[in-house]
């Protein structure tokens, strides 16, 4: 039977991805990447308000002084408590925008990105520290997608989409760096790619599927154990908050859907919950 998905923001976004709680005030930040807009949903009273970003946005983070780090098309922004803006770090390629982000335990940004025709090798993997160090962590990737850690911190999941599979690394305990890529999940097999992804407390990973209508629960072992099914084929990621982070919220997408899809899938593009689905982990905000 499946499980049941309540609507929390009732929308029609182009490209509705980057789902992460903020913890410090009780609320879901998410962003539509192609509409340029960070969004951030309060559960206690429904209301989703919209700050327009000055260029594609890929994924918006807490900081931990206040404000948002956000991935953009030529690079990191900064938005400080009161709503300025300035930039981190710039590194403008021709057709590449920035997509998935993740803020490790020292606060520091993984953000990738991609080119606008998806072409192979084309996008990266970076690391930005506090006062915009950067390394270049992968070189060539397609589209950069989702980035996680083990709940001890030894192991980072990641994500390129059109290898149709999540791959591990162990992480340096002294540099915070990875090393050592082997695959985790194939899902060579499975209907849609991998896209976002969340580690809840168990040590689980849950893979958002795009084209798939699906999120996917896979043990430390990498076994499936548990598919929840989204009423929106183009499901993009997902994150564990709400009360004690148990509750797991899926963003998705329109963009690309022919009028047929579309009129099937009246939900799409909105951002879906489900109640009291497991146990997430704290995220860590953004130290600069």
């Amino acid at each position: 039977m499946p499980e049941r998905l309540d609507v929390a923001v009732p929308a029609t976004a182009v490209l509705g991805e980057g789902p992460t709680w903020d913890g410090a005030t009780g609320t879901l930040l998410w962003v539509d990447i192609l509409a340029s807009e960070v969004h951030r949903f309060d559960p206690a009273d429904g209301r989703d308000t919209v700050l327009c970003t000055p260029q594609h946005v890929g994924a918006a983070k807490p900081r931990a002084g206040g404000g948002l780090v956000v991935n953009l098309r030529d690079g990191i922004g900064r938005y400080a408590a009161d709503g300025a803006f300035d930039w981190l770090v710039t590194w403008a390629e021709d057709g590449v925008r920035g997509n998935d982000a993740a803020v490790d335990a020292d606060g520091r940004l993984w953000a990738g990105t991609m080119r606008y025709d998806e072409a192979p090798g084309g996008g990266r993997l970076y690391r930005v520290g506090p006062g915009g160090e950067v390394v270049t962590v992968l070189p060539e990737v397609s589209i950069s997608n989702g980035i996680g850690w083990s709940p001890d911190g030894r192991l980072m999941y990641y994500v390129d989409t059109p290898s149709r599979r999540v791959d591990v690394f162990d992480v340096d305990s002294e540099t915070g760096l990875v090393a050592r890529r082997r695959r985790f999940v194939d899902l060579a097999r499975a209907t849609g790619f991998p896209d976002g992804l969340t580690v809840d407390a168990d040590g689980c990973l849950w893979v958002a599927l795009w084209d798939g209508g699906a999120v996917h629960r896979y043990t430390p072992a990498g076994a499936l154990d548990r598919v929840v099914e989204v009423p929106a084929t183009r499901t993009t990621a997902c994150t564990f908050g709400g009360p004690g982070l148990g509750d797991l919220y899926i963003t998705s997408a329109t963009t690309g859907l022919d009028p047929a899809t579309l009129a099937a899938e009246p939900l799409a593009g909105s951002v879906f919950v489900l109640p009291a689905a497991g146990a997430g982990l704290p995220g860590h905000p953004f130290a600069g």
